[in-house]
Order: structure tokens, then C-alpha cells, then sequence
């Protein structure tokens, strides 16, 4: 029961680290994550950058709420809860919301494509 407790706490900072709920947490993790998926991405395909921004960013943030759900659980809880669709649901709504911003910032050119990067490619 213990290790749980400590893997449940583990899990819940990784997961608080990851989720919209700290004013920082977009601007330090998530958005840098999220810009990089989107230039991986963009590797294959430069129209791509937009959608790997979006689904980067959607994905720090579901998996963030998870974590941080699943963890916070099992670290307090005495028995294991499942994490319900409802929940997950929830979730993924507030996700959309915060990607909204992620999309306005591509969208009026504040996060781009590196070009220096892409040229280092030939592409």
C-alpha cells in the first residue's frame, strides 16, 4: 500500500507539472512541448506544424489531468478508483479551451516554424 502512495504522488507532481492548473506550467512545459511536437512534425510535412502544435499541446494536458487524477488516487485513497470517462470528458473540454490559445498564437504568427532549422534541412 505504501509504494502505491508513493508512485500515486509521483505521479499527481509529473501530472500537476503537465495540467493547465499552475499559471506557469503552459508557458514553461506545456508550450514548449507542444512547439517541439509541432516542429517533429513539421519535418515530415511544413503544413503539418499547426495540427502537431494543437495535438501537442492536447496531449500535455489530457495526460497531465490523467496523471495528475490517477495519482492523486492512489496516493490518498485506500483502494485503487478507476478514471472514468466522465472525468476524462471533463477534461478534454478544458483542454479544447487552452488550445484555443495555443492556436491563436500560431495563428497570428507569434510561434512559428524555426526557418533556420528547416533550412539546415533543405526543406
Amino acid at each position: 500500500m505504501e509504494r502505491r502512495r508513493v508512485k500515486g504522488g509521483i505521479l499527481a507532481v509529473i501530472g500537476f507539472v503537465l495540467s493547465p492548473l499552475s499559471w506557469w506550467n503552459d508557458l514553461v512545459v506545456n508550450l514548449p512541448l507542444a512547439y517541439a511536437f509541432g516542429v517533429a512534425v513539421s519535418l515530415v510535412s511544413r503544413s503539418w506544424f499547426l495540427p502537431g502544435v494543437i495535438t501537442g499541446y492536447w496531449l500535455t494536458n489530457v495526460v497531465g489531468f490523467v496523471l495528475l487524477h490517477k495519482g492523486s488516487v492512489d496516493a490518498i485513497a485506500a483502494e485503487a478508483h478507476p478514471y472514468t470517462a466522465r472525468r476524462f470528458a471533463k477534461d478534454f473540454a478544458i483542454s479544447i479551451g487552452y488550445t484555443a490559445l495555443v492556436v491563436l498564437l500560431v495563428w497570428f504568427g507569434i510561434l512559428t516554424v524555426p526557418d533556420g532549422l528547416l533550412a539546415a534541412l533543405g526543406r
